[in-house]
């Protein structure tokens, strides 16, 4: 079948389905959005190809769309592509940002679909381990609330231990009832085993020691597996025709095989801005050099487990150990001499005291050090690999001792992975520019932490590429044949060339961009003010200060939903601290309860007629839907610029203006562009929503750059408003 009759029947399966979608509108956006679907998604080679015998080179289709609000982006994807994928009997695999985006698609969207498409598919989400129990874990902490094991079997990191020592009897009596009553609902059918579907989500530190782990898992030779909640869901993705995962899944499962593979599946990325973040997150690595006593027991039981089934490769475990734990003293030793007086000197009030090595150099005295390291932890990995390798062997022969093979696994697995970070880290730190190298060379980022927890002085080693392009490039985009990008909010100052670099995309044929508007009347729907102060923004105390006084006095005459939005937590603090005790009570704070039972109870003010001002950061900047009365107003506090210390960012910065070119102008305010779009995107949800939205920040209608924040706005009434 040809390319343009994929296309077509793509096309016109989308046509039916909005025909006959009860009471659904024409959107001549969102049928220019399903056209450039079908016509990426029908053009991709799929497959594998054959180039040496003769085969023309894969055409690879990549379409970046920037869809505004109330396009209906996600019918607009998700018809075509999977008309398509059924015609040409692959798969969809849709990458989203957050869980919320996940649950929508999964539990209305596509059954929605599902129910008016002429051919049935099945759909199916996909999430990490980590969000599933592992019922061979839950099944030995269930009698308890900890591990019943010997000594030497402690599957716990000693810092997880110690809090263990100090923890009330009443706390630990409470996880011994929770563990139970979890292994019973399990047991009874009457749960899944999926964390995000209990009806209180547990908190990490609860979740943690029965969290399903590839490290400790042994797959089909666990005794466990005929009831594994994990693998019965992976079962599920086999059948699958439609996945829905998101970008931190699938970056961590490039080339295991957990996903479809990308260049024979049709990709769709949603809230595809997130995904430059996610990448830097997903490659930046980490080493702690203070706690160290787990080299020794993941040593010990390497030396007893190798020893059993007779592996060769452990004779230097013992000397890798050895090297590793000294290695790893002398370098926190070295830090501290190096930057100590930087580290000691910083507030604690924030987080861990951090200083960053400029231009990725790291001072000689590491080098060294960092090499034998990264030897030692490689020589280590080796041996623990010839024992696993000799483990899944015994499995496979042994059947009846998979239970004790088993745990055996797990306790090599349970500590494994750090050791991969340590290796990974020393690499990464080590990175250096060759001889010769010219200005295109990108240092990484390096930088040192230091925190107080309790008696201990915690000093830890962190290295991050600084250019989420390249590792996606690198990573990504060189598996992908065909693959949609899209997002309310993909041009900055109203062009793509930010995100396309960011994204890996900028430079690359294969990659086309659109711009579907907004059905929405933003001149009429809606009115942006901005509301000056006297005192300038970079004047953090006195800019607050009078900000605030502006905001109670806006918002005092609210009076259904709000939203305010605030850039750091002091900044929300003082506000709060301002609050008069008649306006106490109209405001929910963020993280004063959890984020689900805040929103409950802002929904059921408004519909009660009553005002309910909702004060929050970052978080609650976008992925929020308050249609209507919901959000009648939202108060921008100050510019959302990004964290000034934030070393990826500096190190970025560093090197930008190494090489002649401007960072504020090159990443700052386009990265400030996005996300103050996401966070004005609150405002208008429906063709029906009239809004304000305030912004307290005079750098936006005073400066050059703000011109360019305004133009990647919606076209709002302006109005203007002096100091009061």
């Amino acid at each position: 079948m040809s390319q343009q009759v994929w296309a077509a029947q793509a096309l016109e399966s989308f046509d039916a389905v909005v025909q006959a979608t009860e009471g659904f509108r024409s959107r001549a956006g969102q049928r220019l959005m399903a056209e450039q679907v079908a016509r990426t998604f029908s053009s991709a080679t799929l497959g594998k190809v054959d180039e040496e015998s003769g085969e023309a080179a894969p055409t690879r289709s990549i379409a970046v769309i920037q869809a505004g609000t109330g396009v209906g982006k996600s019918l607009a994807y998700c018809a075509p592509a999977i008309a398509l994928a059924l015609s040409r009997g692959t798969r969809v695999l849709i990458s989203t940002a957050t869980v919320a985006l996940q649950e929508q698609l999964v539990n209305k969207d596509l059954p929605a679909l599902a129910a008016l498409m002429p051919q049935p598919f099945k759909f199916a989400l996909a999430k990490g381990r980590g969000r599933y129990v592992c019922k061979l874990k839950l099944d030995r902490l269930a009698g308890t609330g900890e591990a019943e094991e010997e000594a030497d079997d402690d599957l716990f990191a000693e810092e997880e231990a110690a809090a263990r020592a100090k923890r009330p009897r009443h706390e630990t009596e409470a996880r011994m009832l929770f563990y139970s009553t979890m292994a019973q609902t399990l047991s009874k059918g009457a749960w899944d085993g999926d964390r995000d579907s209990l009806d209180t989500p547990p908190e990490p530190e609860v979740w943690s020691p029965v969290a399903a782990e590839g490290a400790s898992c042994t797959g089909k030779h666990c005794p466990a597996f005929s009831q594994c909640t994990y693998y019965d869901k992976r079962k599920e993705l086999v059948g699958a025709q439609v996945i829905v995962a998101n970008h931190d899944l699938l970056l961590s499962s490039l080339g295991a095989r957990v996903l479809p593979e990308l260049d024979n599946c049709l990709l769709v990325l949603d809230e595809a801005h997130h995904l430059p973040s996610t990448a830097l997150d997903q490659f930046a690595c980490s080493m702690d050099l203070s706690r160290i006593t787990w080299i020794e027991r993941l040593a010990s039981r390497g030396l007893r487990i190798g020893a059993l089934l007779e592996v060769e490769e452990i004779a230097d475990i013992p000397k890798h150990s050895a090297q590793l734990r000294q290695t790893l003293q002398d370098l926190a030793r070295i830090v501290m001499d190096v930057y100590g007086a930087q580290l000691k000197s910083q507030p604690s009030a924030w987080g861990p005291a951090r200083v960053r090595v400029p231009r990725g150099e790291l001072p000689e005295q590491l080098i060294a050090p960092l090499g034998l390291l990264a030897a030692s932890a490689e020589g280590f990995l080796d041996a623990l690999r010839a024992i696993s390798k000799a483990l899944r062997a015994e499995m496979r022969d042994k059947p009846d001792e998979a239970k004790r093979l088993s745990t055996l696994y797990a306790q090599i697995g349970m500590l494994a992975p750090r050791l991969e970070e340590l290796h990974a880290t020393a690499q990464l730190l080590l990175q250096d520019a060759p001889e010769g190298a010219d200005h295109t060379f990108v240092p990484a980022a390096k930088w040192f932490t230091l925190e107080v927890d309790g008696d201990f002085i915690v000093v830890k080693a962190h290295a991050s590429p600084i250019l989420p392009g390249t590792t996606l490039r690198n990573h990504l985009w060189s598996a992908v044949r065909g693959a949609v990008l899209t997002s309310a909010t993909l041009t900055s100052c109203g062009h793509f060339d930010f995100f396309l670099r960011e994204a890996g995309l900028h430079g690359d044929e294969a990659a086309t961009t659109l711009e579907v508007p907004s059905p929405f009347n933003y001149a009429a729907q809606g009115t942006l003010i901005a509301a000056e102060t006297r005192a300038d923004p970079k004047n953090a105390a006195q800019f607050t200060t009078e900000m605030v006084d502006a905001l109670l006095h806006d918002i005092a005459r609210v009076e259904y939903g709000a939203l305010v939005l605030f850039t750091s937590r002091e900044q929300m603090r003082q506000a709060v601290d301002a609050l008069p005790t008649a306006m106490r009570s109209v405001v929910l704070v963020q993280n004063a309860l959890p984020r689900t039972q805040l929103l409950k109870r802002h929904r059921e003010r408004v519909e009660n007629g009553e005002p309910s001002v909702i004060f929050g950061m970052q978080s609650f900047g976008e992925g929020l839907d308050l249609p209507g009365r919901l959000c009648e107003s939202v108060f921008i506090t100050k510019l959302p610029f990004a964290p000034p210390d934030d070393p990826v960012g500096e190190a970025r910065a560093e090197w930008l203006r190494a090489v002649g070119r401007d960072p504020f102008s090159e990443l700052v305010v386009p990265a400030t562009a996005i996300r103050l779009a996401q966070w004005v995107g609150r405002a208008i949800r429906t063709e029906e929503d009239m809004a304000h939205v305030y912004c307290y920040d005079k750098r936006l209608t005073r400066t050059s750059y703000g011109q360019r924040l305004l133009k990647g706005l919606p076209p709002f009434a302006l109005e203007q408003r002096a100091p009061l």
